[in-house]
């Protein structure tokens, strides 16, 4: 009996999770009309080259978040004034920095970012070659007391050989 009621607790536990997990995800889609198919490509080409500022590793067109909806938006808007796509980007770079694009330009601002993972693996290299030079040095000197008691070392394994 009490096996029984385990069971069918079990077994209304698993319809539950069954029934929640097959419920449909209602997603958020943004359908855009535009007028031509020009202005339909410069909009996917600036969403994909845009970042979004609160995901950080996502473009605008594949962020769910709300400022990546407002800046989808305001690109769609923007598009459909016929502004070009190099002003949109200035017009999103004006406001949130060149943080917002995928690919920044080399500035005296950005130098570090576009030269600073090299300057990483060159300093990386120098200690490196360093550490060993400095391995080989320590290997190949020997103090006179060690010199004097390999001499002997060797001078008696000599000995019992010829013996």
């Amino acid at each position: 009996m009490i096996v029984a009621r385990r069971m069918a607790s079990y077994l209304g536990l698993l319809i539950s999770l069954a029934v929640l997990i097959n419920q449909p995800v209602q997603a958020a889609i943004d359908t855009f009309e535009f007028d031509n198919a020009q202005q339909e490509q410069t909009f996917h080409e600036l969403t994909k080259l845009l970042r979004c500022p609160k995901c950080q590793n996502q473009n605008i067109a594949d962020s769910n978040a709300e400022l990546a909806k407002d800046l989808r938006n305001k690109a769609y808007q923007l598009v459909k004034q016929g502004q070009s796509k190099e002003q949109i980007v200035d017009y999103m770079v004006a406001r949130f920095g060149n943080f917002v694009r995928y690919d920044p330009p080399l500035t005296p601002a950005t130098i570090f970012l576009w030269l600073g993972p090299l300057l990483f693996v060159i300093g990386g290299l120098i200690v490196l070659v360093k550490q060993v030079k400095s391995q080989r040095v320590k290997s190949a000197s020997l103090a006179p007391d060690e010199k004097q008691k390999l001499a002997s070392l060797l001078k008696q394994h000599n000995k019992e050989r010829e013996q």
